[in-house]
């Protein structure tokens, strides 16, 4: 990889479930870093809960909101930016992100029904959960591995091991 480009310390990435939020926010913690996630600034902005956005808006409206967010954080120096599942698949986020140190979280279909429970906060997901959170996740693995500078297997694990070993890879110490 290149040279990191100014902007996040790290952009955590991955499937939905995979704690990338939790990850995220550990690290900043741990390196006295601001975190920002990309889909409670959307809320943020929007007034309304990512949900509340595909059920009113739809998608295309939640990914454009989405992509603005993503961009405008992306030059921001300095913090750990964690993005929603589907940031990646949108080219011009994909595009933005090429250069920048990514940490690509994975996890398998039994630990992420555990954390998220697919339930209705989970719009891409509503219907036969199981099998779209597995056909969603085959889908985007290539575009979320070539984004990676780094991956990190969550399953079966706790945050804190998670945030631990991420930090040995972004401090070069692994």
């Amino acid at each position: 990889m290149s040279a990191a480009l100014s902007g996040p310390w790290v952009v955590v990435i991955g499937p939905p479930g995979v704690g990338k939020s939790t990850v995220a926010a550990g690290i900043a913690e741990r390196t006295g870093r601001q975190v920002v996630d990309t889909d409670r600034l959307v809320e943020e902005r929007e007034g309304r809960s990512v949900p509340d956005l595909f059920i009113e808006n739809g998608e295309e409206y939640f990914r454009e909101a989405e992509q603005r967010a993503v961009i405008d954080s992306l030059a921001q120096e300095g913090i750990v930016l964690a993005l929603g599942g589907g940031a990646p698949m949108t080219p011009a986020v994909a595009e933005a992100l090429a250069g920048h140190r990514v940490l690509l979280l994975d996890v398998g279909i039994a630990d992420a029904a555990k954390r998220i429970g697919f339930d209705r906060s989970r719009p891409l997901l509503a219907v036969n959960p199981r099998q779209a959170w597995i056909r969603t996740t085959e889908a985007r693995r290539p575009t979320y591995e070539a984004l990676a500078t780094w991956r990190i297997d969550t399953a079966g694990r706790d945050a804190e091991s998670v945030v631990t070993e991420s930090l040995s890879l972004l401090e070069g110490r692994a």
